[in-house]
């Protein structure tokens, strides 16, 4: 009888303990994301008073100190938003782990934003409104505090859903919308927003048709090849010298410049003399890499995967140097406005200014970044280092690209729709070898439309949610910038 009773008892002490246990463990999962927003805020409050101590203005400016926490607060968001695209395709592909793309990202962002970011810009998002048709000095000031509230507002949304958005679309669009709201519709440069809609288009089209180019190329010519280690080892140093060729014209014409004067025709011959002396150390070291492997498409992963990382490491800095700007820009022009009492178009970005938005981008990226990594890396599309690869290197060019034509494109679209170009070249792919193949297709015919969708290579839902984000990204951040002026100018002047 006692021993019943004392069975009983452990049994009641065993259930006892699982249900701490289960309280513990749902308490750890509930405050696991409070722990990132606690930092996050610790950081923007870091900022804003960063600001009081560094502004170099007559008296402390609470404009400038708010203005440098929302600033603080735009560049977390584009750290966990836009850093996905740089290094969601590396961790699909298996080429780098979650841990690792984050410690590169953040020092590659850093440095980027750092050592090239801080040239002179346009701080009125490339001229998309006159600061001559703001009228006054408060009101400017106000203009830009609401654009840059209603951006951060927008990415972190499209954050929280799991959308990758252009964080350069919301700056554009936060911009647009405070400048109607102050100056009426004819303060906007509308050619210039005209450009910025034809990117939708352009910048992800370009971006998939390149990256689907590469991938076709390296189906044809290395993975369908009956001999494909000699096929890497002949192909493999080719793309490593494109790679290093465009990256090395892309970041010249990027930072060099801040050095030195360079043109567009010398940062091009530069990279094709990078171009090829990496040629040259790729070769025995491609030769190296293939000893021993078997002559089979997973061996071909091992001569992508560092490649890739690099490539990847480079795209974070060049987006380190380019974006930083997105985050800051405003906030510099009120730094500006404040300090000599005056607007304009272009204004040099203080050192402390850029040191916000660089820590920011990494802050952003550790703590909230790996949701849209796996989002962009798994979730579109099943990526491997060869098509992870081509989808970086379809970012580079097409970015140079951009650049000649003088086309204000979104890093986020270039890469996203590499991804879909990719994606939706091994569906029409696949389907052209099953209509080549009659047991395939006899097999094909069989399938009920339902589960034909359901095996299509690119998800069709995030496709739409994706293309939709991209689509309001500038309207939605236009109609909230507005409102949020609005009320400051209501409230402050």
């Amino acid at each position: 009888m006692s021993t019943n009773k004392s069975d009983h008892n452990w049994k009641t002490l065993d259930r006892d303990l699982g249900r701490i246990a289960s309280f513990e463990s749902a308490t750890l999962y509930v405050a696991k994301p409070m722990v990132g927003l606690g930092i996050a805020f610790l950081f923007i409050i870091l900022a804003a008073i960063a600001s009081s101590i560094f502004f170099a203005g007559a008296t402390t400016s609470w404009v400038v100190i708010a203005a440098a926490g929302v600033g603080a607060y735009m560049a977390v968001n584009i750290g966990a938003n836009d850093v996905a695209n740089n290094m969601g395709p590396a961790v699909g592909a298996n080429a780098l782990t979650m841990g690792g793309a984050i410690a590169i990202a953040a020092v590659c962002e850093t440095a980027g934003a750092l050592l090239a970011g801080g040239d002179v810009v346009s701080t009125i998002s490339k001229g998309i409104i006159n600061p001559e048709s703001v009228a006054g000095h408060d009101v400017f000031i106000w203009a830009m505090m609401a654009a840059l509230i209603s951006s951060a507002l927008w990415v972190n949304l499209a954050t929280f859903l799991g959308a990758p958005v252009s964080t350069t679309h919301s700056i554009v669009g936060g911009v647009m919308g405070a400048g109607i709201a102050a100056a009426g519709f004819s303060a906007v440069n509308w050619p210039t927003m005209g450009g910025i809609a034809a990117s939708w288009i352009i910048s992800p089209v370009l971006g998939g048709a390149i990256a689907a180019l590469f991938l076709a190329f390296i189906k044809s010519q290395i993975i369908y090849k009956e001999d494909k280690i000699a096929a890497a080892r002949k192909w493999v140093p080719v793309l490593i010298a494109i790679m290093s060729g465009v990256f090395a014209t892309y970041l010249s014409m990027k930072g060099l410049k801040q050095v030195i004067d360079i043109t567009g025709a010398h940062a091009v011959m530069l990279g094709a003399a990078v171009g090829v002396v990496l040629y040259f150390i790729a070769v025995p070291f491609v030769k190296r890499q293939s000893e021993g492997l078997e002559n089979r498409n997973r061996s071909l992963k091992v001569l992508f995967t560092l490649p890739l990382v690099l490539s990847a490491a480079l795209l974070s800095f060049a987006h380190g140097a380019n974006d930083v700007a997105n985050a800051v820009g405003p906030l510099a022009a009120i730094v500006h406005a404040e300090q000599f009492g005056e607007f304009a178009g272009k204004v040099e970005i203080p050192l402390w200014v850029m040191v916000i938005g660089a820590l920011g981008l990494s802050f952003g990226l550790v703590l909230f970044g790996p949701k849209l990594i796996r989002m962009v890396g798994n979730q579109i599309t099943k990526l491997n280092p060869m098509r992870a690869y081509c989808v970086a290197l379809s970012a580079a060019i097409t970015v140079i690209i951009a650049s000649w034509l003088g086309l204000p494109v979104s890093s986020t679209h270039i890469a996203i729709g590499g991804i879909f170009g990719v994606g939706f070249y091994r569906e029409y792919h696949e389907e052209r070898r099953a209509r080549l193949s009659k047991a395939t297709r006899d097999e094909a015919e069989r399938i009920a439309p339902e589960e034909r969708s359901r095996r299509k290579l690119v998800r069709r839902s995030h496709f739409l949610t994706i293309i939709a984000a991209w689509v309001v990204t500038v309207p939605a951040a236009a109609l909230l910038s507005g409102v949020i002026y609005l009320v400051l100018h209501a409230a402050f002047v």
